[in-house]
């Protein structure tokens, strides 16, 4: 799929390393430490467990704790209850198909210990390929072939790393989104197209991604404006963005109705066993069979909408309560990077942001020749469409969420902190002008040299920067602290 030069190697490898250790670790706290008793969704087994399902219990039930339940739960027994609808098909049709490839195994595990081997599985995968994904778009817009580097092993290192190895749907998300731009950056926009609609029916803020078709379609428009029929080329715009709204909405339209047909049409009804029928009548799930629910009647009967505001409570400014803080403080590193990152790109080029990066001149001629990196003209889409997410995320949602919400849907919380160490970081120079060569005192006497650049400077973190430890520190905590809290049916983010 990609060429594999070095660089890209040595993503691969270091994916597939932290995805390893992941995995061990997360086994390591779920045995040593015991389960929290949280207040979460635990449906009952239905079908018993032999001694092989428990051992995989054991080894991966970490995986399984918040939400994941949920996923593991629809791709179990689909959707019975209301409040399943908030998780989009995306992800529990993969893991469906994980657990029909492991079809072989069944005559030792039951289905939930099958399903909770392919999140294992699929999602290191897919966390795996997003990486190599994101260096593969990291080059296509950075122009920078170092930034896209370390962007993509700060990808593996992710603040939501927990979440990408879990059984949550970010990391499918991650690796479509960054393949569709890859895409569109190649100019291929109807594959783009299709793999930003397959994130939408994964993760509905896949949504926000018609932005970038449409940009580039009007990008396409101005360009071809002074040569061609300008009506001509308003009509194929409007046609283009219409297709665009149309195709990338579509998965989202039908998750919809799907549940209006469940809901709100008679005679949608199926049988639930006893045991899940009891649950929904000790927690108060709707079910199917009952009460039409109020948003039936709404104009537009959206489940969606609904379930967040009455489900979890999600709504403009709703969680800004004082008995909240700690959680805007677990949120703030990731708000503070998006920030700075807008902060920094948008006083540096001004006039490019005023005119949204469409300006034509002999200035925006020259920004396009001299800045690569972070700061050139490429990336003002993608920091947009970050702050975007940030906005709403920050106003209208669980703040606490912000880290695996930006970690999964932007590359510039990778893209900026690279620039950061690339700008600021003086070890990191040498290797600008040798590439490959060892950082002196990168590794202990008698020890293979690291390829890696981010491993070099964690051997020599005491003469980092501030800048370089605070990036590599935050990244390391949370990467870890996901780990031993979120495994064990503590909160986290």
């Amino acid at each position: 799929m990609w060429p594999m030069d070095p660089s890209r190697k040595e993503v691969l490898r270091f994916a597939v390393s932290c995805r390893v250790l992941t995995l061990v670790l997360q086994a390591l706290f779920n045995v040593v430490i015991p389960d929290h008793r949280a207040e979460a969704f635990s449906p009952p087994r239905l079908t018993p467990s032999g001694s092989v399902d428990q051992l995989v219990e054991g080894l991966l039930g970490g995986l399984s704790h918040w939400d994941a339940e949920h996923f593991l739960f629809i791709a179990e027994h689909g959707y019975l209850y209301e409040h399943n609808f908030a998780f989009f098909p995306g992800f529990p049709l993969a893991l469906l198909v994980g657990a029909e490839l492991l079809r072989p195994l069944r005559a030792l595990l039951n289905l939930r210990s099958c399903l909770l081997i392919s999140v294992a599985l699929l999602n290191s995968l897919f966390s795996v390929l997003a990486a190599v994904a994101l260096h593969d778009l990291g080059c296509l817009v950075l122009h920078c072939p170092r930034q896209a580097f370390y962007g993509a092993l700060l990808f593996c290192l992710s603040p939501a790393n927990v979440f990408l190895v879990a059984g949550y749907s970010e990391a499918l998300f991650a690796l479509l989104t960054f393949s569709a731009m890859g895409q569109l950056e190649r100019g291929r926009s109807w594959t783009s197209g299709l793999l930003f609609a397959l994130a939408t029916g994964v993760r509905s803020n896949g949504l926000v991604n018609i932005g970038f078709l449409v940009y580039s379609q009007c990008q396409s428009f101005l360009s071809s404006l002074m040569v061609l029929n300008p009506l001509r080329q308003l009509l194929k715009l409007m046609g283009s963005v219409f297709l665009s709204v149309l195709i990338l909405g579509l998965p989202f339209a039908l998750f919809q109705y799907y549940a209006y047909t469940q809901f709100c049409l008679s005679g949608a009804a199926h049988p639930i066993p006893k045991p899940l029928l009891q649950l929904a009548v000790d927690k108060g799930y709707r079910i199917v069979e009952g009460n039409e629910p109020p948003w039936c009647s709404w104009e537009l009967p959206l489940i969606y909408s609904y379930i967040q505001d009455i489900y979890w409570n999600v709504g403009f400014l709703r969680y800004y309560e004082l008995k909240q803080v700690p959680n805007f403080l677990l949120a703030a590193p990731v708000a503070l990077l998006v920030a700075w990152a807008t902060w920094t790109y948008v006083t540096t080029h001004p006039w490019f942001c005023l005119t949204l990066g469409m300006q034509r001149s002999k200035k925006s001629k020259t920004l396009e020749k001299s800045d690569s990196g972070f700061l050139g003209p490429r990336v003002f889409v993608y920091l947009v469409h970050a702050a975007a997410l940030l906005l709403f995320g920050s106003l209208c949602m669980h703040v606490q969420v912000l880290t695996r919400f930006l970690g999964s849907s932007t590359p510039i919380v990778y893209w900026f902190p690279a620039y950061l160490l690339q700008d600021q970081e003086p070890l990191l120079r040498s290797l600008e002008t040798a590439p490959w060569k060892p950082l002196a005192g990168a590794c202990p006497p008698g020890q293979k040299v690291p390829r890696n650049s981010i491993m070099g400077l964690l051997y020599n973190w005491k003469t980092c920067s501030l800048v370089t430890r605070c990036i590599l520190g935050y990244f390391l905590s949370y990467w870890l602290l996901g780990l031993l809290l979120h495994c064990n049916f503590l909160p986290w983010t």
